[in-house]
């Protein structure tokens, strides 16, 4: 996971509430549900990365 958003450069702490693709694009949850939950990149869906809280 990166530490911001790729589309709105927020940063993003190992506490937020991010969305990543199976290449590690990485996004906000606001981000992401603007983008339905689809990688802008690759079309892939975006998680929760896992392993998180």
């Amino acid at each position: 996971m990166k530490s911001s958003c790729e589309r709105c450069g927020g940063a993003l702490a190992a506490a937020t509430d991010a969305r990543v693709c199976s290449y590690d694009c990485t996004f906000c949850a606001n981000c992401a549900q603007a983008m339905e939950d689809r990688c802008p990149n690759c079309g892939g869906a975006l998680a929760t990365p896992i392993g998180a809280a």
